[in-house]
């Protein structure tokens, strides 16, 4: 029995790889075909490059969305505070 030899795969390789499963409506399987790669690298691929892409996502934006969308929240129960009131006092005032 012969050793195999272990092939190495660019950075760009795995990338794209990983790309052409979520793109062009294929399976794991046989875009693994094609590129002559097993299942059992390209599933790896794709989970690292998943998990990487979630923690390097955009987190100046979250940022930015999160930081506004709390002050939105507060004017919103500012502005809920004040309607209560002014229910409160026409009511008082209708009731007379």
């Amino acid at each position: 029995m012969g050793k195999r030899e272990r092939r190495i795969f660019t950075e760009d390789f795995r990338r794209e790889a990983v790309r052409l499963t979520e793109t062009n409506g294929r399976t794991i399987m046989q875009v693994a075909d094609d590129l002559g790669i097993g299942l059992s690298s390209l599933t790896p691929w794709k989970r690292q490059y998943r998990e990487t892409d979630l923690l390097a996502g955009p987190h100046e934006d979250t940022a930015k969305e999160l930081a506004r969308l709390r002050k939105e929240n507060e004017i919103l129960r500012q502005e809920r505070e004040i309607l209560k009131r002014a229910a409160t006092f026409f009511a008082k005032e209708g009731s007379r």
